[in-house]
């Protein structure tokens, strides 16, 4: 088997994984259980391959994955702006990986979750 399924649907699965990779590049930070991080690692690590490449063509095929979401940046001199969580993948998130072959994200396991158990980590960009 290629993937996890997490016991949902499809449309549901892919539409999970769209709001956490988006939230991912918008906050660079997530809590999540560790069945969802390990399936999140990969679609991330794609989309950043993608903003690597920085032709329209990437930038196209991001687009369809990563949901239209504003993200607040801020630059060198401490002024902020707010920008879509797509432009920040490519202006921001895939310039600071363009010597490193793979490998973006980090998961640390933060112990079980209270009331059902589950495993909960903290996936990050490195």
């Amino acid at each position: 088997m290629g993937y996890r399924k997490l016991g949902r649907t499809s449309s549901q699965r892919k539409a999970m994984l769209r709001d956490l990779a988006t939230d991912l590049i918008i906050n660079e930070r997530l809590q999540t259980t560790e069945a969802r991080a390990k399936e999140l690692r990969s679609v991330v690590e794609k989309m950043i391959t993608l903003g690597k490449r920085g032709d329209l063509h990437a930038r196209r095929q991001a687009a369809t994955f990563i949901r239209r979401e504003l993200a607040t940046s801020t630059d060198e001199e401490g002024n902020e702006s707010t920008v879509f969580a797509l432009q920040k993948l490519f202006d921001d998130v895939a310039p600071r990986y363009a010597d490193r072959q793979g490998g973006y994200t980090r998961i640390m396991k933060m112990g079980p979750r209270r009331g059902d158990g589950a495993p909960v980590v903290v996936i990050e960009l490195v």
